[in-house]
């Protein structure tokens, strides 16, 4: 592995992410817009990122119809998991037990503390409800610290585009 590998930052990508990647175009024009961006991001990002997911979401994915979750697995034949752990789970609970998020937000919870038990710079969600969330973040942060944990920085992948310029 090369140092330029070492230094790329680490990406947990969340379900709604290949959810967008991956569906037909919506008639509603923002999640249109949404997949569109998600897209064009996913179109370089594992040539500038190290991308990671979990159990999680390769559960979440494969709900619903069978072509459509074949075609989300697709995507991340080649992305690598991170463990649910003890860890993830114990700091999970205590975004919960502080109401940082609703308890049926669990699975949410999860997906940022895996990521920030396992040293992610970035989580990239469109679940803006309570993933990516200006309200939840001073508390995901301050929780994630008093675990001794650096916690990631919560984004959309508009958020986390390159500039070509």
């Amino acid at each position: 592995m090369n140092k330029d590998r070492k230094m790329r930052p680490k990406v947990y990508l969340e379900t709604s992410v290949v959810s967008y990647l991956a569906a037909r175009p919506s008639r509603d024009l923002v999640v249109a817009a949404n997949q569109e961006v998600t897209r064009e991001w996913w179109a370089n990002a594992q040539e500038r990122l190290d991308l990671f997911l979990s159990e999680i979401v390769l559960k979440e994915i494969a709900a619903g119809d069978r072509v459509a979750a074949a075609e989300r697995k697709r995507y991340l034949v080649k992305v690598p998991l991170l463990p649910l752990n003890l860890d993830a789970r114990a700091l999970a609970d205590r975004y919960l037990a502080a109401r940082i998020m609703p308890a049926k937000a669990a699975t949410d919870a999860l997906h940022i503390a895996l990521a920030t038990v396992h040293g992610m710079d970035y989580v990239v969600t469109w679940n803006c409800a309570h993933i990516a969330n200006a309200l939840t973040q001073k508390a995901i942060a301050r929780i994630s610290s008093e675990g001794g944990y650096e916690p990631p920085v919560i984004c959309t992948p508009l958020e986390l585009m390159e500039d070509e310029a």
